[in-house]
């Protein structure tokens, strides 16, 4: 028979070799590939670590061949939040329309996968891990930061345009970024987008979120510790339609 290719395990970190194993490939990916940092980051012991991981579930891809956790993704419900006191992104956007709201939230961050399973089912599975965490918590709303790589953002024009032009919030959903670190968006008039361009520029999972029906917030967000422009990423699942609900539920 043919190989069909590895298989996974898709589970919530249960101990703090769970935890260590996650902040490893954090490390790697985060740290080591794309030039971030923090100020918890443990260069000796390779660990991508900061102050909220305590409070954050944290969702795991294992390859059941190798063991190794190859794909994260932190997740934090709203009422654990509120008893933490604030979410992740609110240092970077105010979150005040969504809090307010009065709807099941859940904030998404830190998703990566290991370079050799990008590109194959890794993600797959854990969007499906996800989609049952989402149906067993009643989560209305999705949101988090996603990353463009590096810091300049005229260099970011053409997708960060196309993003606010064709993609962004509605009012009832619609953060800000922070109004002391609010860069604009609007770098380029809609009839001067390239959207062919812009899209190339886009990384693969901001890709999968505007699938899915997905909006951005209004602002950029300069992340210089992590070498990164952040956008504010919601899901509303009320909002998606029959053929996207498909696709997030692995129908």
């Amino acid at each position: 028979m043919p190989d069909s290719g590895p298989s996974f395990t898709i589970r919530l970190a249960e101990t703090e070799q769970d935890l260590r194993a996650a902040q490893r490939l954090r490390y790697d990916v985060f740290v080591r590939e794309l030039g971030g940092g923090g100020e918890m980051v443990d260069h000796d012991a390779g660990l991508e670590q900061d102050k909220f991981d305590p409070y954050f579930d944290h969702m795991l891809a294992i390859d059941d061949q190798t063991g190794e956790t190859v794909g994260v993704y932190r997740l934090l419900p709203g009422e654990r939040a509120a008893e933490l006191g604030q979410f992740y992104s609110e240092d970077e956007y105010d979150l005040t329309v969504l809090k307010q709201s009065g709807r099941k939230l859940l904030e998404l961050g830190r998703s990566c996968l290991h370079p050799d399973y990008r590109g194959g089912t890794a993600m797959y599975h854990l969007w499906n891990g996800l989609a049952a965490y989402v149906t067993e918590h009643e989560i209305e709303v999705l949101f988090g930061v996603a990353s463009f790589h590096g810091t300049d953002a005229t260099a970011l024009a053409q997708p960060l345009s196309m993003l606010h032009h064709n993609h962004l919030a509605p009012e009832d959903l619609r953060v800000r970024a922070q109004p002391d670190v609010f860069q604009s968006m609007n770098l380029v008039a809609p009839e001067d987008l390239d959207r062919r361009a812009a899209m190339v520029q886009v990384p693969a999972l901001i890709k999968a979120y505007l699938r899915l029906g997905g909006f951005v917030g209004e602002g950029a967000f300069i992340d210089h510790s992590f070498n990164t422009t952040d956008v504010c990423l919601i899901l509303d699942t009320a909002r998606m339609n029959e053929r996207q609900k498909r696709i997030y539920g692995g129908a």
